[in-house]
């Protein structure tokens, strides 16, 4: 694991417990799956990547943008293929087929107990196992950069 993937990882965790709130990226108030991530990447960084417009908990579906998975390519580093290596990855998922992707994930653990922390509607910031239930609708793997 890196140090940038271990750093990660540590700070979802101490997310773990938030409330789950449409829009938000507050640790222990409330947060969203967007928001756990910008969230870790203050953390991480310092500093948002780029101001988040307001957006709606359908994100892009009416128009069939993938607006979550633009952004993730502008700030994130792409990793080829779809299955998990390494604790840190951010996973982005297709909830639906045909819908947009508006689902994000940080690995915390691979292997036969492979998790992710992320913030779930009805749940708040909860760690998961990578069951196939999850696994499925994993479409991309990004790695945090190693400078913002």
């Amino acid at each position: 694991m890196s140090e940038i993937g271990a750093r990660a990882v540590a700070e979802a965790r101490q997310w773990l417990g938030t409330p789950y709130l449409h829009q938000a990226s507050v640790r222990g108030a409330g947060a969203d799956c967007l928001g756990l991530l910008r969230g870790v990447w203050r953390a991480l960084y310092g500093g948002e990547p780029e101001p988040v417009p307001a957006y709606r908990a359908d994100w892009s579906e009416p128009s069939g943008q993938e607006a979550l998975w633009a952004a993730a390519q502008r700030h994130l580093r792409p990793l080829p293929g779809l299955w998990v290596q390494a604790p840190g990855e951010v996973l982005l998922f297709r909830m639906r087929a045909g819908s947009v992707a508006k689902h994000l994930g940080i690995v915390s653990a691979t292997g036969a107990q492979a998790r992710f922390v992320h913030a779930y509607s009805g749940h708040g910031v909860v760690e998961s196992p990578l069951a196939a239930p999850w696994a499925r609708r994993i479409v991309a793997r990004f790695a945090f950069p190693e400078r913002a």
